[in-house]
């Protein structure tokens, strides 16, 4: 059946993905070595039934969640772990880890540029209540190289003796940059490191988890955050966040997000523990699928002639797929064709609106069964130049591969492509 799909497009696609198969291979290889370090984990702490059993109350001695933090450490090479389903969000992750390590008269600092649009009011870069700058905390900023390489220099400058904090956005946001590898993370890690050994190095992981075979943990980071409604939760996971790091900075993170004195011991796994651990064993083949789907969008579109980062040859870092159309029409017809193709609200015809903490309308595509869980099938952009589009997710390369095929069917009925051609 056709599901929608005109035969050109269908052919146009099915010609792309032949083409990619040795590639797809290479990446069934990284989702193997993944999943064994998963697995691995969770037989050595012991994984039982008894752990995903539900607490209540305080939540005391809750086995569950205190196996699945170990599971974590584990899995990403560190001391310990904060692994939690009162952490909101990605953004709400991050404002945790700053705020549990920053202190009045501290300054932090971010080597490549500026962050994603969210953090800009917990930072203070624009005034928030509650920012870090109204606690006295300052910031500063390094811009990338205009090739996407460090300003080693001008990062040499900028730490002083109040930097306390570096945070590294591993994935680009709403950037036209390159997202970070683990090793280039790693070589701005031992250079700051080189420069202030005491700095805390920190990295914002959203949406890089399990696309390599390492993690920035394991190349000098002492603390990596991201969110389960992303790559670690493997779409089963309805809520969370997590950081992961030194036993210092856990505990730090802890005493911010529950009580000083209380840390770690609280908090009531409320029957979640069991979509948590089994969304983790899941991620790195739901990962798989998605990472699939960003390759498979970037040569459908390079060959279209739009600029896409990465582009169709490029190593890739996160599931994350840009798409520059300088046409606000073809952002939207992306955009609708990609709810189209949801499992959940396909009926649904997104339309730019006014979201909380960006600085322009936005356009969403999600049918979701976890609400605005990215490592579902998704794609958004803010309506201004130059009109990109950022696609990521989906739970499998089937479905991937159907949105992103129902996306391109959308745009060609715009009548402003023609299939094989450059764009018009």
């Amino acid at each position: 059946m056709s599901m929608g799909i005109s035969p050109q497009v269908y052919d146009y696609c099915s010609d792309i993905e032949y083409r990619l198969q040795e590639r797809f291979r290479e990446i069934d290889h990284i989702a193997e070595c993944n999943q064994m370090k998963v697995l691995s984990a969770m037989i050595e702490n012991r994984l039982s039934e008894a752990c995903l059993m539900p607490s209540t109350g305080y939540g005391y001695n809750d086995i569950g969640r205190e196996t699945l933090e170990r599971i974590y450490a584990d899995v990403f090479g560190t001391e310990d772990a904060l692994v939690r389903q009162q952490i909101t969000c990605g953004t709400h992750a991050l404002a945790l880890a700053l705020m549990s390590q920053l202190r009045p008269g501290d300054e932090l600092l971010s080597p490549v540029g500026k962050p994603y649009d969210t953090l800009e009011e917990v930072i203070g870069i624009r005034p928030s209540n509650g920012s870090l700058a109204e606690y006295g905390i300052s910031y500063r900023q390094v811009e990338l190289l205009d090739d996407g390489g460090f300003d080693w220099d001008g990062i040499r400058a900028a730490v002083n003796e109040k930097t306390k904090l570096v945070t590294i956005q591993r994935s680009k946001g709403y950037a036209s940059r390159p997202t970070l590898s683990v090793d280039r993370i790693g070589q701005l890690i031992s250079f700051i490191k080189g420069i202030k050994p005491d700095v805390i190095c920190m990295v914002d992981n959203c949406y890089g988890e399990f696309v390599e075979l390492q993690e920035p943990s394991q190349v000098g980071a002492d603390l990596v955050v991201g969110s389960l409604i992303k790559n670690p939760g493997g779409g089963l996971a309805p809520i969370g966040g997590y950081l992961v790091g030194t036993k210092e900075c856990i505990e730090r993170a802890a005493f911010r997000l529950t009580s000083p004195g209380l840390g770690k011991e609280v908090g009531a796994s409320l029957g979640i523990t069991a979509s948590l651990t089994q969304g983790l064993f899941l991620a790195p083949t739901v990962v798989k699928g998605a990472l699939k789907g960003a390759i498979y969008a970037a040569n459908i579109y390079e060959g279209l002639g739009f600029k896409v980062i990465p582009d169709s040859r490029e190593s890739r870092h996160d599931i994350i797929q840009q798409v520059i159309f300088h046409d606000p029409d073809l952002l939207v017809a992306f955009c609708q064709g990609i709810q189209a193709s949801a499992p959940v609200d396909s009926f649904v015809r997104p339309e730019p609106w006014d979201m909380p903490g960006y600085d322009a309308k936005v356009i969403m595509a999600a049918g979701a069964f976890v609400s605005g869980s990215s490592i579902e099938l998704s794609a958004d952009g803010p309506m201004k130049e130059p009109y990109a589009v950022y696609f990521q997710g989906g739970l499998t390369w089937e479905h991937a591969k159907y949105g992103i095929m129902m996306s391109l069917q959308k745009i060609y009925e715009t009548g402003k492509i023609s299939l094989g051609q450059k764009p018009l």
